[in-house]
């Protein structure tokens, strides 16, 4: 699916960040830093023309959100893996960039390992989130709070399969039913937890330890 090196760009409005983070990546020989930008506009420029496999983007940007700049980049190249990668540790951050379309939410404060598993997590097509920023989704606001769905066998093993990463298709041929199938499953954990997309969808299933 991928070639041989999967191609970086980082987005951050610091060069010395920059710097740290191409210092990391570059141990790992997979990986290949096509670009890095610390305005969105030329970030938004490259990555329109090169359509890199990963962005790792910073949400503060001194010409555009990154929230925005996400939902720019998915609305033209939707198969691009954005993973953010920024200071914010507030829920309603990572939960506005994730429905806007971001593979997963990273602290700048993860470790090189954790950095590199969640570039690998996203490039095969999971949702990452590290450790602290779980924690941080797992608890939200009282006026978040809802009760658990009821969920059939059916539907969890559905939902675990959708956290793996794994494509209708591919739960289908794993559960042994018909792509159609899996679909309504689909629609009703999203009807269920009263989500949009499977970000939310994880993010909702992780708060109600479904996950």
């Amino acid at each position: 699916m991928w070639a041989d090196k999967i191609s970086v760009v980082i987005v951050d409005d610091h060069s010395i960040v920059i710097e740290g983070i191409k210092s990391l990546l570059l141990l790992d020989q997979r990986l290949n830093i096509t670009g890095h930008f610390t305005t969105g506009k030329t970030a938004y420029n490259f990555i329109e023309r090169e359509r890199p496999h990963v962005v790792l983007l910073d949400i503060n940007l001194p010409d555009i959100n990154g929230i925005d700049l996400c939902r720019e980049i998915k609305t033209v190249a939707p198969e691009i893996k954005i993973l953010a990668l920024s200071n914010h540790a507030e829920r309603n951050i990572i939960m506005q960039i994730l429905q806007s379309g971001a593979n997963g939410y990273m602290l700048k404060n993860v470790s090189q390992q954790e950095l590199l598993k969640g570039i690998s997590a996203v490039v095969k097509g999971d949702i990452y989130f590290s450790n602290e920023v779980r924690e941080i989704i797992a608890k939200p606001a009282k006026s978040e709070l809802k009760g658990v769905p009821r969920l059939t066998k059916r539907e969890k093993q559905v939902l675990v399969l959708i956290a793996e990463g794994k494509t209708t298709q591919e739960i289908a041929t794993q559960l042994n039913v018909s792509p159609l199938t899996i679909e309504t499953h689909r629609r009703n954990l999203h009807f269920k937890f009263q989500v949009k997309n499977v970000a939310e969808l994880i993010m909702a299933a992780t708060r109600c330890q479904l996950l």
